[in-house]
């Protein structure tokens, strides 16, 4: 990715649960020094992120492993998708736009949790792997890298607002919104914006601190393409490639 021929160097991280996630901490992504300067930041909102106990140890609750779980507690098998933040996150982190490092995400879970992902963190491929990743995440509060005291993931303090740059405009993205029918009339020329996203599979996007709903496609989409399709755009008009 780089063009001074160095050979790329990486560090990797594993869990006690599953190993080999390997993170990517060299420095092909550019890093912003200024909070003012033009940037995309994702919030993905209603993460269905959580916790359960199975046998010893602690897993991340899904609609695929633990249907007799689910049903016991009276929950819609529906509401246990965190395979949506998973394909979320390697769409946003594989794409050129975090690669220039314009691209900040937080995740937001149905329990009112806030994570912030270090752009430079290289999403594991498996859901299996990204799902001990977030159990070790949502008991210790932070994923380090090995051997460093760098976070690449860490739970951070509400309310989100604490975290985004002063007056930067705010919208929420539902197939309910506003019609966009170009997605880069969304993109700002040199400034910060940010874009709310839900992360789930069914239901109603809200959130207090948006000034506008806007949809972006004649069809309701995936959170996971709405991710792809707003980061192409985000690259077009700012030029990265």
């Amino acid at each position: 990715m780089g063009g001074n021929g160095k050979q790329i160097k990486r560090k990797r991280i594993f869990n006690k649960q599953e190993e080999g996630t390997e993170f990517d901490l060299s420095n092909k992504c550019a890093k912003q020094t200024d909070v003012f300067e033009k940037r995309l930041i994702i919030v993905l909102e209603g993460a269905q992120l959580e916790t359960v106990k199975a046998g010893k140890t602690f897993e991340l609750l899904n609609c695929d492993d633990h249907v007799s779980i689910i049903r016991k507690n009276g929950k819609d098998l529906a509401s246990c998708r965190p395979d949506i933040i998973h394909q979320c996150l390697l769409m946003l982190f594989d794409s050129p736009l975090n690669r220039a490092g314009l691209l900040q995400v937080y995740i937001k879970t149905e329990q009112n949790v806030l994570v912030e992902i270090n752009p430079q963190t290289r999403i594991p491929r498996t859901f299996k792997r990204f799902a001990g990743l977030m159990v070790q995440l949502l008991q210790k509060f932070a994923v380090r890298a090995n051997n460093t005291s760098t976070k690449l993931m860490k739970v951070v303090k509400n309310p989100i607002t604490d975290h985004l740059p002063v007056g930067c405009k705010k919208y929420a993205m539902s197939f309910s919104g506003e019609l966009i029918k170009n997605c880069r009339d969304l993109v700002p020329n040199n400034e910060p914006i940010v874009l709310v996203i839900g992360g789930f599979a069914h239901g109603v996007l809200n959130c207090d601190y948006t000034e506008g709903l806007f949809s972006i496609s004649n069809y309701p989409l995936s959170a996971a393409i709405t991710c792809s399709k707003v980061c192409n755009a985000f690259e077009e008009v700012w030029g990265i490639v």
